[in-house]
């Protein structure tokens, strides 16, 4: 299909071209709207560039909360540029020109992946799309059974469409699919009958089961491994406590006490102005009893020495 546009100019993504596919796939009246405030590509869920003669992958970074991503039916040559769409879980890169698999990694929540009809050789570079379902790489050119078995790590995988590769004109084919990818439920549009699932155990047993054994154990050491990686974090942080523990005590040892002093400082300047109102008070109550008791000894003195009498006797 792509080969159709070879006569008609190549496209880069860009602003514009996104701008306008959003203002089709919205309904008429919320389009208009779109077109005459603008569109915040934050907000942008789904985008539909399908039959636009792109060549190549780019500004698509703006939309960053994108789950569904269209870009079937054009003369895309590379994966590239969507690094930054990790939350998609539905991307269509079918009727292209890609050669390999590639620039998938960061889109690890991917659930529907469709490759149909390019010029892919082989399958590979998939490795972090732990969440695949659903994975359509028909009419491509692969020839060797054996890439399925790399489709071995994806254990949610589904449903899986090969038809029209080089690889299924062999006639152990379904077979040593289905063998190989025991939870497979449909493979090239049709149901895996349990007749059929027992026939290629059966058949293949003696290259699964060395599979598994190999695949069993290949789990442990990682599980092992990631024991041991989660064991040196532990000890790695706690010589990291141990040894900031010192410091970090002291230094909220030493806020503590400067709080501490802060408020027995604040205390003892109160107290100290209670004090020196509570003093002011005492000499005043002490000068005031002085002239009191000085008063009240002068008229003792006079009742004792009338005045007159004692002017006379000091006159003789």
């Amino acid at each position: 299909m792509s080969q159709l546009y070879n006569s008609i100019e190549p496209n880069v993504i860009d602003d514009e071209m996104v701008q306008k596919a959003i203002e089709e796939q919205c309904p008429e009246d919320i389009g208009k709207l779109a077109k005459r405030e603008g569109i915040n590509f934050k907000d942008v869920m789904e985008l539909q560039l399908s039959f636009r003669n792109i060549l190549q992958i780019d500004n698509l970074w703006q939309f960053e909360n994108l789950t569904k991503l269209q870009l079937d039916n054009n003369i895309i040559e590379k994966i590239e540029a969507l690094e930054s769409l990790v939350h998609l879980v539905w991307l269509d890169l079918s009727f292209n020109n890609i050669e390999v698999i590639e620039g998938l990694d960061t889109l690890v929540k991917l659930q529907d992946l469709s490759l149909y009809n390019n010029r892919i050789s082989k399958i590979e570079h998939m490795d972090t799309l732990q969440e695949l379902q659903i994975f359509s790489i028909g009419k491509n050119n692969l020839t060797a059974l054996e890439d399925v078995i790399y489709l071995r790590r994806f254990k949610n995988l589904r449903t899986l469409n090969l038809t029209g590769n080089p690889l299924c004109n062999d006639e152990q084919y379904t077979l040593f699919v289905v063998a190989h990818l025991p939870d497979l439920v449909y493979l090239d549009f049709k149901l895996v009958s349990g007749t059929m699932r027992e026939a290629a155990v059966l058949k293949y047993q003696d290259l699964t089961e060395p599979l598994e054994r190999e695949e069993a154990q290949a789990l442990a050491q990682l599980e092992e491994n990631q024991a041991k990686q989660k064991e040196l974090e532990y000890h790695k942080r706690l010589d990291e406590i141990h040894n900031a523990s010192s410091y970090d005590i002291a230094e909220s040892k030493r806020a503590e006490y400067k709080e501490d002093i802060l408020q027995l400082s604040e205390a003892l300047m109160t107290l100290e102005m209670l004090i020196a109102d509570q003093l002011e008070e005492l000499i005043k109550d002490f000068k005031e009893n002085i002239a009191v008791i000085a008063s009240a000894f002068m008229e003792n003195i006079k009742g004792i020495y009338p005045f007159d009498s004692m002017l006379a006797w000091t006159s003789q």
